[in-house]
């Protein structure tokens, strides 16, 4: 897992090309002006999801990790806690929905919790339990916007 913010003036070139290409797609698009679907970055291997979200309490809320995709998380307006922990194999999957390649864990063991507020990014990866839209103080809707790479694009 990486967070920071596409306003930290990061040097990009330390991520491999397919993180930076979503970085640059972050950085150069305001999605609180965009309609929530589905934009192609570069096919179906680096797309974006845009779209709203209410958060909820951490219970509302179930773990979540991918196989095929890298998740970019970024928060256009808003704000939201995000859990994560890597996954350590104490887990038992109790969804499945492999043709949207989102699997859902019972719990997330020693879960850690991060806030998200506008601008900010953060990478999971295929080896980490992530639980999204963890409210801060009440729930909100809040503009999200997910850009999926696919590991194997970074896998050598």
């Amino acid at each position: 897992m990486i967070a920071s913010s596409i306003y930290a003036g990061d040097d990009l070139s330390r991520y491999p090309e397919p993180i930076q290409k979503a970085l640059r797609y972050l950085q150069e698009n305001d999605f609180t002006t965009m309609e929530p679907g589905v934009y192609e970055i570069e096919g179906s291997d680096i797309y974006a999801q845009v779209f709203d979200l209410t958060t909820g309490s951490s219970q509302e809320k179930k773990p979540e990790f991918h196989r095929t995709y890298i998740d970019v998380q970024f928060l256009a307006s808003g704000e939201e806690y995000l859990g994560f922990v890597p996954d350590k194999g104490q887990s038992t999957v109790v969804e499945a929905h492999p043709e949207k390649d989102l699997y859902f864990y019972d719990k997330a063991p020693d879960e850690m919790l991060i806030k998200a507020v506008p601008g900010s990014y953060t990478i999971f990866f295929t080896n980490d339990i992530h639980r999204p839209g963890i409210m801060v103080n009440d729930p909100m809707t809040v503009r999200k916007v997910v850009v999926k790479v696919r590991q194997s694009l970074i896998a050598a």
